[in-house]
């Protein structure tokens, strides 16, 4: 008989690690001799997004999720002080893994999290045992105009009424409790502390000008695709894929093309919106507890 699931049997640490300067907080459970799981968050979110998963995974995982810097309970430095780009993130975040002493690891993506975990499969492939992939996308197919024309205009026009578009659009009490409701059946079944931490997290002064720079700094990852998808082709890393498929960000069409380019893909769409383990994190730990066995 399998072990079942019970909170009260995991302990979830909260520590901190300095990098570059900063003070990097991440989330830790399970024992360090336990293949490690790395899980790398999302925009506007943190670890907050993976506090339930981590728990339900710690029986088999060691379990590890930072903060970015400018993100959860981070060091959040202003912009002249800290260089907001996703090449720097992956930077803070493979120094991380190396203070850690973390020799490989899994790597699980949501969002923001796919060009900083993709940067560091890129650099480092061979620290990379699997990869779990949540609405993260690493295809044009992925950035459909329905949603990211404004973007898009911000790259091709990083002025200021650009700017102030996006800040309104992306960072608006609304738009940050949209994030998490759309796509999902039943919004009363999200936890609004998501929405609310956010918006206390983005009030912090100058943090809502170092998320625009990453969102302007987004422009450069398209052009890194090709690069993504030979990685994938000449490494063929074990992938699993939990996708939201009613996600307006990042829709189903990005998650297919996966499948072009890797020969073992654990295919999985789910009937849910952007951020998938508010109402789908039995599910998804399910899918890969099953998935990391069949390695």
């Amino acid at each position: 008989m399998k072990p079942q699931f019970s909170k009260g049997s995991v302990v979830t640490c909260y520590r901190n690690i300095e990098v570059e300067g900063l003070k990097i907080f991440y989330r830790e459970a399970g024992k360090k001799d336990l293949p490690t799981l790395l899980l790398l968050h999302g925009f506007p979110a943190s670890s907050f997004m993976y506090r339930e998963l981590i728990e339900r995974l710690a029986d088999q995982f060691h379990v590890i999720a930072p903060d970015y810097p400018g993100f959860g309970h981070s060091h959040a430095p202003s912009l002249e002080a800290f260089s907001y780009t996703f090449d720097h993130l992956a930077d803070i975040v493979e120094k991380f893994t190396d203070l850690l002493g973390i020799d490989q690891y899994g790597l699980y993506m949501q969002d923001f999290g796919g060009p900083v975990g993709f940067r560091l499969s890129l650099r480092r492939p061979e620290k990379v045992m699997f990869l779990v992939i949540q609405n993260a996308n690493a295809y044009e197919e992925g950035l459909p105009d329905s949603f990211w024309a404004p973007v898009r205009d911000l790259w091709q026009d990083p002025s200021s009424a650009n700017y102030e578009k996006i800040r309104a659009a992306g960072m608006a009490e609304q738009a940050l409790e949209w994030n998490y409701t759309h796509g999902v059946k039943n919004p009363e079944q999200i936890n609004l502390d998501n929405w609310l931490l956010q918006r206390a997290l983005l009030e912090r002064p100058g943090n809502k000008d170092a998320m625009l720079a990453l969102l302007y700094d987004y422009g450069s990852n398209p052009g890194l695709y090709r690069a993504w998808q030979a990685y994938f082709r000449k490494h063929q890393p074990s992938v699993l894929i939990v996708w939201g498929k009613n996600d307006v960000i990042f829709p189903a069409s990005g998650a297919y093309p996966y499948q072009r380019d890797l020969e073992k893909v654990d295919f999985n769409l789910l009937d849910t919106g952007h951020f998938a383990l508010e109402d789908h994190c039995e599910v998804i730990a399910a899918h890969i507890k099953r998935f990391a066995q069949s390695l």
